[in-house]
């Protein structure tokens, strides 16, 4: 796990950074930061349907994004379905180590996913 644990130590300040600025935008427990080299997975959660890991097993070192595809989309046609909310789980073989921008753009295109998302409004009183 010496890989994880070198990624861990340049990804995680990026991860509390993300917590902060999604704190109270998001449902209660969330977001979580998860920092567990031991067991072979680091990254956050944003809420149950958004969430980026880098994790490594026997078989190697992977980037993990989760994401649901929104309820609209502009491409879907008549002769192609495309089935709303659909959760999917992308699993990338990283070759190496991450570099601080790919790090970056992983929770990049988290964020995106998460922002661009129709129709939920979080309203909070303060």
């Amino acid at each position: 796990m010496t890989q994880l644990a070198e990624i861990r130590n340049r990804f995680l300040p990026i991860l509390n950074s993300v917590a902060d600025q999604y704190s109270g935008r998001v449902p209660a427990g969330y977001p979580h930061v998860i920092d567990n080299v031991a067991g072979g997975t680091v990254g956050v959660e944003i809420d149950p349907s958004y969430a980026v890991f880098v994790t490594e097993d026997a078989s190697g070192l992977f980037a993990e994004v989760y994401k649901r595809d929104p309820r609209i989309d502009a491409r879907t046609t008549a002769g192609r379905q495309k089935y709303a909310g659909t959760p999917v789980y992308d699993r990338r073989p990283v070759e190496g180590t991450l570099s601080d921008q790919e790090l970056r753009n992983l929770v990049a295109e988290l964020k995106s996913a998460f922002n661009t998302q129709p129709g939920i409004i979080y309203i909070t009183e303060d």
